[in-house]
């Protein structure tokens, strides 16, 4: 790993060592969480990231300070090409995630989803297409990749459009099984949630053996949110530590306040369960509820927008078919809308409690979400 201080004109690839987690700071969930209590509890599943920090100091355009990257999610593993059915919704449109007006029509998520920052997914995209030609990982002569973002702009050099092709494949060929890095890494680099630092959360969700025994997992990009809206096992924390505000963010230019959120939310749920798009679209639709706990409105600013995708049914694109698959009665389908509920809204918290304080250009500094105030206000509350 290159450090930035002794190579400022390099971007390098952090590998974080693993952060604490919501659930060591004592922070109450629902449910039962999978042995990494991560969306790589659901098997198969792959997560590679590339981080790019360098420089600091004012803003130069194409130099940088360089703080952000890319994330990706194998939902068969990086040697699995077999698609998988998948459903999305957009619960508030100011961002954007490709690919989706396919899976819509298909039903079927064709290959990795990647997560980056606003101004690089068309290099990211075109990079997934390389990648996949580069590995022979298409099924035809042409591909539509899921390759979504949020804004990294306070923090990052954003139209300096630093994430190259190099660090996507770099993220690709890295996606491993395991524990999921979280906080500041990858596409959640340069990410602020609820006007703490942000990024890369994950979570999981086991259901008993009566109601299935399937896995729920999630990773989310989080962006969202303004501090006051924060809230935590049901308590009002970001009212409760409302000091170090970034607050230029959240002010016009006559010094008042700013309407709606400034920022945006990814979701990515993944399951086990043998569930059909449609099914998997109101799946994805729970993500909204998961968000919801957490304090956000979704506002006007805010791209909040969720794919969810089910690695049962295994070859069900098969050609020529017909294909035999199997299906979760939706009268039994309750349990995994709690499980996909209660894992966005750890996911979150995760992403929060894992990211550390960062500087970026000119000077911005977002604080981490502070541990041992978190745990005061959570205790203040009977939490």
């Amino acid at each position: 790993m290159r450090i930035s201080s002794l190579f400022p004109s390099l971007l390098f690839l952090a590998l974080p060592l693993l952060a604490q987690r919501a659930r060591d700071l004592g922070v109450p969930f629902d449910g039962t969480p999978g042995t990494l209590d991560a969306i790589t509890d659901v098997r198969g599943i792959e997560v590679g990231n590339t981080t790019l920090i360098s420089g600091n100091g004012p803003l130069k355009v194409g130099v940088g300070p360089v703080r952000t990257g890319v994330t990706v999610i194998f939902p068969r593993g990086k040697k699995n090409p077999d698609p998988v059915y998948a459903g999305w919704f957009s619960q508030n449109g100011n961002g954007e995630m490709t690919g989706t007006t396919w899976v819509e029509e298909s039903g079927f998520l064709e290959g990795p989803v990647a997560i980056t920052n606003t101004h690089s997914v068309g290099v990211v995209r075109d990079a997934v297409i390389a990648w996949g030609i580069q590995h022979q990982t298409f099924h035809q002569n042409w591909a539509l990749p899921v390759v979504a973002e949020t804004w990294d702009g306070w923090l990052n050099d954003l139209n300096g459009f630093h994430v190259k092709p190099d660090d996507v494949f770099h993220a690709l060929d890295e996606a491993r099984a395991g524990a999921v890095p979280e906080g500041a890494v990858g596409g959640g680099t340069g990410m602020i949630c609820y006007g703490f630092k942000g990024g890369i959360g994950t979570a999981s969700r086991v259901l008993p053996r009566d109601e299935g025994g399937y896995t729920v997992g999630v990773l989310v990009q989080c962006n969202c949110g303004e501090r006051r809206q924060l809230t935590i096992a049901g308590v009002p924390v970001g009212k409760e530590i409302p000091e170090d505000t970034p607050d230029a963010m959240f002010k016009d230019g006559a010094g008042g306040e700013k309407q709606g959120e400034l920022g945006s939310i990814i979701v990515i749920v993944a399951t086990d369960a043998p569930l059909i798009p449609t099914q998997l679209k109101r799946l994805a639709r729970r993500a909204t509820m998961g968000l919801a706990r957490t304090g956000s409105i979704s506002g006007n600013g805010s791209g909040d927008i969720f794919l969810a995708f089910s690695t049962a049914n295994a070859h069900a694109n098969d050609e020529p078919g017909p294909n035999t698959v199997q299906t979760v009665a939706n009268e039994r389908i309750n349990p995994l809308f709690a499980a996909t509920v209660q894992a966005t809204e750890e996911a979150i918290v995760n992403a929060m409690v894992g990211a550390r304080t960062m500087t970026g250009i000119d000077g911005h500094t977002v604080i981490g979400l502070p541990h041992e105030k978190l745990q005061e206000v959570l205790k203040k509350y009977g939490r």
